[in-house]
């Protein structure tokens, strides 16, 4: 065999291919049908997350072998392998949403230990839903091998009755059936045609947000992020991720050569332009956190704050992933922020070339129903990302803003409950009134464990019209698809003894957008009295996975990442 010891594409395969003390590994090789020169290649690993849980992951398995056939055009030998996913869609609003955060950390664990033990050089990760994404990043950033991202795309919208629907509008008819406001018979209608195929949420919701993050750091195809995922331009650009590694590998670039306190900013710039999910503050922490680049929750702040809201993207805006797909995509949105300076242009990418040259060339033409604004005439001068802190948060809280909320205030009387479903059942009984402030605590990443989202609370609520008359305040998460006054992630959490654990009901709340506060109207001293005798709840899990998540886990203000 051609020694390959010390060839900077097959850096570590080398270790199971060259040798005669690894003829047992060489043979285990070939009862697969490779060949002896499949053996003198880099070997490229696929984790592909397909599965029956959720429509994210349905046309996985299709992508694969253009990636396969990718990786081999390119001089490589490629293995494909599976990890776990959890849908949140699926399991919003029950006690199975506690493992949505948790998958997040079991995916990187298990592509970490897989490419750890099999040596593979590099990686071509295919994923689809919200939490596989950054799981796939972060593992990608731990293990520091050549790797590019691809993402299985964006649902389409569905019909009801001559209009777009997606999953946000079931979420809300919840809401509004609640109140009589829909019948049943068009809830029933509606749910069977918000989703027409395959694909991950229609809106600028966490998959989407995520997919378009991975762009803008630099580690996907220059505008794969928005191809929808029945359109088969999605098996090209599998294809060139095949090759794309190969590159990578040939150049010596690696993910932390990618991902740098520079593409961090570029990837929160172009989520607050757009009006990306609350939970790109948590996973990008959580990737900045593997790749050893140092960053802060504030970071957020003072990003999304020079940033202006050119997207008008759903939950808070009208239009979905496949409209910004037919105007370019997320590179449209790139361009304008590079061309205003707002990006950092010369951050490598896995296209071996910077953001600047990816862009060289791409056409700004104006699209008819302004999906994509100008910067000098945007949405909003400032991004949809804002961290708010106080005597409520210390550490901080997230909420995401819509075009129009940015000089929010809102205060008023706490309604206080322990967990998710006790809320969900006082909106329900329409128990919420207009000026209420809802706080919902014990759901943090420790309390919960898992810090589960809150979509059918939040949507609940703007189903019942009250999505800006009610503030809802929580230690646990949102779905991308959240919109209204929500402010999640409040940090430190209840079960760790954060203040939000000693808000009693009626206390008074206020949440100053403009002044980035959240605070209790409660003194120092009264804060102290009550905190005196309390102690942290029993675990709602003492075995199994969430048992061993909640002593792990950190703060959510440091990405609730496990350590």
């Amino acid at each position: 065999m051609v020694s390959t010891r010390g060839s900077k594409a097959k850096h570590r395969s080398w270790e199971i291919t060259e040798g005669p003390e690894r003829a047992p590994a060489r043979s285990y090789l070939y009862a697969m049908g490779l060949t002896r020169d499949d053996m003198d290649k880099p070997f490229v690993g696929i984790p592909n997350l397909a599965s029956d849980v959720s429509p994210c992951y349905v046309n996985l398995d299709r992508l694969a072998p253009r990636v396969r056939e990718g990786v081999r055009a390119g001089g490589g030998t490629p293995f494909e392998f599976g990890t776990i996913t959890v849908s949140d869609g699926i399991t919003m609003g029950t006690q199975g949403m506690k493992a949505s955060l948790v998958s997040r950390e079991v995916i990187a664990d298990s592509i970490e230990v897989v490419a750890f033990g099999q040596r593979f050089d590099g990686l071509v990760t295919l994923g689809g839903c919200d939490k596989n994404l950054p799981g796939m990043l972060m593992a990608a950033a731990r293990l520091n091998i050549p790797t590019v991202f691809i993402y299985g795309g964006t649902i389409m919208p569905g019909s009801f009755r001559q209009r777009d629907v997606n999953i946000q509008d079931v979420f809300e008819a919840v809401g509004a059936y609640s109140k009589g406001n829909m019948t049943l018979d068009d809830l029933t209608e509606l749910e069977g045609c918000a989703c027409p195929g395959a694909g991950s949420c229609a809106g600028m919701f966490t998959a989407n947000t995520m997919a378009s993050v991975a762009e803008a750091l630099g580690m996907a195809i220059p505008g794969a992020a928005s191809i929808p995922a029945v359109d088969d331009r999605i098996l090209g650009t599998s294809h060139q991720a095949g090759e794309a590694v190969m590159r990578l590998l040939e150049l010596g670039i690696r993910p932390r050569d990618i991902i740098t306190r520079e593409s961090i900013e570029n990837a929160i710039a172009v989520t607050a332009s757009m009006g990306g999910s609350t939970n790109a503050v948590l996973h990008l922490l959580a990737i900045a956190y593997e790749a050893n680049v140092p960053f802060d929750i504030d970071d957020f702040d003072r990003v999304s704050s020079r940033t202006p809201f050119i997207a008008d993207m759903k939950p808070g805006g009208k239009y979905v992933m496949a409209d910004l797909d037919r105007v370019g995509g997320v590179p449209m949105v790139m361009k304008r922020l590079l061309d205003a300076g707002l990006l950092h242009g010369d951050t490598i990418t896995i296209t071996g070339k910077t953001l600047r040259e990816n862009l060289e060339g791409l056409d700004t033409v104006d699209d008819d129903r302004k999906v994509v604004h100008h910067v000098d005439s945007p949405l909003a001068p400032t991004g949809g990302l804002v961290i708010v802190k106080g005597n409520l948060a210390p550490e901080g809280a997230v909420i995401k803003v819509s075009a129009s909320q940015g000089h929010i205030r809102h205060e008023g009387p706490a309604r206080v409950f322990n967990r998710e479903e006790d809320v969900f059942q006082a909106i329900q009984a329409q128990q919420i009134r207009a000026g209420d402030v809802v706080v919902i605590r014990y759901e943090g990443p420790k309390g919960g464990p898992g810090m589960r989202e809150m979509l059918a609370v939040t949507a609940a609520l703007v189903g019942q019209g009250l999505g800006q008359d009610v503030a809802l305040v929580t230690d646990g998460r949102f779905s991308g698809a959240t919109r209204g006054l929500m402010v999640g992630h409040v940090a430190p959490e209840a079960a760790v003894g954060g203040p939000i654990a000693f808000v009693r009901e009626g206390d008074i709340v206020t949440l100053d957008v403009p002044g980035r506060r959240l605070d209790v109207a409660v003194s120092q001293e009264e804060m102290q009295q009550r905190r005196q005798g309390w102690q942290p709840p029993a675990p709602n899990y003492t075995t199994g996975a969430l048992a061993k998540y909640a002593r792990l886990v950190s703060t959510a203000s440091e990405g609730a990442v496990t350590s």
